[in-house]
């Protein structure tokens, strides 16, 4: 068995239904824009970012709760067709959550959010998931509740990667468990204060004691590890939807620290990853296979 095979990632997280307009622009405050596609896909930052580390190789556990609807069917149908174990998703009586979706000519999104089960996601039953699971890279992200991420990080027996979105402020309880976080930069702002990405870094890594990455878009990423902050550039693309790109950083990022990769070789690794994953229409479209990021 190689590396690949046997890298172990667990993510706590929302699973949702995307339903996407794509349209020439994105409309402004009580502004109709007409002349649209629709799409319906499989989405939620947990259910993406399990995907994103799935088609990287990992050996993937997902943590969340869909309803007991035909959104949530379809749901796990998709997870397990990526060979994704989702033995530990609930099935609950709120509707599955839905995410509303419009993207532009270029490539950038709005999205508005309907939690439903993901909002139902119970600690108790996220802290005996992640036990249960054993060793392993744990992936957090914020669209569950507050009580269900700590639950998680408490938990876990290997590294945390938290992804701090959608941003709300990050508890000192949670930041005790030393988290790498993986904010963009708009989030590290929110979170610190600090316009500047390296500052906003710093400040965030002062709270955690562990690093921070910065995600900037095309401009690649932001690495802070102990003193030393580095940018690392993202490969060029021509973006057509960059709705799934910082799930797919974080997905990846989880499995080349799962494989015991150094954190600047796992943000490089998971930059191409990212810049990859927008070349397709919807989150998870694009996310590429091990072998195209390799290249």
């Amino acid at each position: 068995m190689n590396r690949v095979a046997r890298a172990h990632i667990i993510v706590v997280g929302s699973v949702n239904a995307d339903l996407v307009v794509v349209a020439e622009r994105l409309p402004g405050p009580g502004e109709t824009v007409t002349g649209g596609e629709f799409s319906r896909h499989g989405g939620g930052k947990g259910a993406n970012q399990a995907v994103a580390a799935a088609r990287l190789g990992a050996r993937v556990t997902l943590v969340g709760a869909v309803g007991s609807d035909p959104f949530g069917d379809e749901a796990l149908e998709l997870l397990e067709r990526e060979g994704i174990d989702t033995g530990a998703v609930a099935r609950v009586e709120a509707a599955t959550g839905v995410a509303l979706i419009a993207v532009d000519a270029a490539g950038e999104n709005q999205i508005a959010v309907a939690s439903g089960a993901n909002a139902e996601l119970d600690a108790d039953a996220v802290e005996r998931a992640v036990r249960t699971a054993g060793p392993g890279t744990l992936l957090l992200s914020l669209e569950v509740p507050e009580a269900a991420v700590l639950a998680g990080a408490c938990a876990a027996q290997g590294p945390v990667v938290l992804n701090p979105a959608p941003v709300r402020a990050l508890p000192d309880e949670l930041a005790a468990r030393g988290p790498i976080l993986t904010p963009n930069a708009g989030e590290a702002r929110a979170l610190s204060g600090e316009a500047d990405p390296e500052a906003a870094a710093r400040a965030l890594a002062a709270r955690t004691g562990a690093p921070v990455l910065v995600t900037l878009g095309a401009e690649g990423v932001l690495v802070l590890d102990g003193d030393t902050a580095e940018r690392l550039p993202a490969p060029s693309v021509t973006a057509v939807d960059t709705t799934g790109a910082g799930d797919a950083f974080n997905g990846a990022l989880a499995v080349a620290l799962a494989e015991g990769r150094e954190l600047r070789d796992a943000a490089a690794f998971a930059v191409a990853a990212a810049a990859l994953s927008t070349r397709a229409a919807g989150a998870r479209e694009g996310m590429p296979r091990r072998d195209e990021v390799d290249a």
